[in-house]
């Protein structure tokens, strides 16, 4: 009911109307029958409902905003929630590739260590080894040197027994070197 008053106090303050000269009520005056035109428009958008009409419309419209707006909002808290996710994930995967480069770090570290500790063990043994085939071969030489040496001595000595020794004295050390022999394998 509202409306209708307004629109009519519109009509009749903002006439140009009100401008003209001569009598107003007649069809002969263009601004009268402008201002009859104008109104039989409003009355027949009024009778038919137009202004309830077009409200309606107007609220169905805000209404559809609405849930669009409303329907654009969950999906920017969904897509929120699934960048904190991901975000998440990154980190947890920054995180994972630091401990696996930590522990990768760690390993050859400890690889380098082990690697350090059998070059040692292994520098040990070829040391020991070298060091007992030089224990072996000056024991080889000594024996050989005490072997030529025995042998130089024995046939010094067998020259010397030879000019010095009767057969009867040969054959009497003979005799007790059998006898010492056999009662040492006894």
């Amino acid at each position: 009911m509202r409306m209708p008053v307004l629109t009519l106090a519109a009509i009749l303050t903002a006439s140009p109307a009100l401008a003209a000269k001569g009598p107003f009520l007649s069809l002969s005056n263009t601004d009268f029958v402008v201002l009859l035109a104008f109104l039989l428009f409003v009355g027949v958008l009024v009778y038919f409902k137009v202004p309830r009409l077009v409200a309606g419309k107007l609220d169905e419209r805000a209404v559809s905003i609405r849930s669009e707006l409303d329907e654009a909002r969950r999906i920017r808290e969904e897509a929120q929630e699934l960048l904190d996710e991901y975000e998440r994930k990154r980190k947890d995967a920054l995180a994972q590739a630091d401990r696996i480069v930590e522990q990768a770090r760690e390993e050859a570290r400890l690889a380098g260590e082990e690697a350090k500790k059998d070059i040692e063990t292994s520098i040990k043994r070829r040391l020991q080894a070298a060091e007992e085939q030089i224990g072996s071969a000056e024991a080889r030489a000594i024996r050989d040197v005490r072997d030529q040496a025995i042998t130089v001595a024995t046939a010094a000595a067998r020259k010397v027994v030879a000019k010095q020794m009767t057969a009867e004295q040969g054959d009497g050390l003979i005799d007790a070197g059998i006898d010492q022999v056999g009662s040492r394998l006894n």
